[in-house]
């Protein structure tokens, strides 16, 4: 009967470590997202079902063009491309991104791109006309979805505070037959 007893609190300090192990790294470390919408297509397509790396912006600081999820005023969490960095001036002309006055490749955009026949897949913009100043503030970000004419970024939502964002996204498990690394 010990026996039983004993071989009992092993499996359940088992399962109790288990359960904590898991919801430690889903709280700290990774944690799913389900995409939901069209504002990253075609990158990203509704419903894809990807992990997002919590720990990569507590180590280090958002690149240009990594995808995020940040938490937003509606109280959802929104994917975006990351545009602009603290400092950074953006500027769209020609359907082309200059930051600081450099053109700037989006190879992600080419394939709409070539389907848009009646205007520009980005609207023209500069910084200073959609918020009033010339350079990203210290401590945000600046971002756009990859399906620039139906994306809520940040030229209608405004700059995005660093401490809102929740990581980086950039693997997608599911549908497995779309599973894939983002960039």
């Amino acid at each position: 009967m010990e026996k039983k007893r004993s071989e009992l609190r092993e499996w359940l300090k088992a399962i109790v470590i288990a359960v904590l192990l898991a919801g430690g790294i889903r709280y700290f470390i990774l944690a799913p997202i389900i995409v939901d919408g069209q504002s990253m297509m075609p990158t990203l397509h509704n419903h894809d079902r990807m992990i997002v790396n919590k720990l990569s912006y507590k180590i280090g600081t958002p690149h240009r063009f990594d995808i995020v999820v940040f938490h937003a005023e509606e109280g959802k969490d929104y994917i975006k491309r990351v545009i602009g960095l603290p400092g950074d001036h953006i500027e769209y002309k020609n359907d082309t991104l200059y930051v600081n006055g450099k053109p700037y490749e989006e190879p992600y955009l080419e394939e709409y791109k070539k389907q848009v026949v009646d205007g520009p897949w980005t609207e023209p913009f500069t910084l200073e006309e959609l918020t009033g100043r010339k350079t990203v503030p210290e401590g945000h970000l600046f971002v756009m979805g990859d399906n620039r004419r139906f994306s809520k970024d940040s030229r209608h939502i405004g700059f995005i505070p660093m401490d809102k964002i929740v990581g980086k996204a950039s693997i997608v498990y599911w549908p497995l037959s779309d599973a894939r690394i983002v960039k």
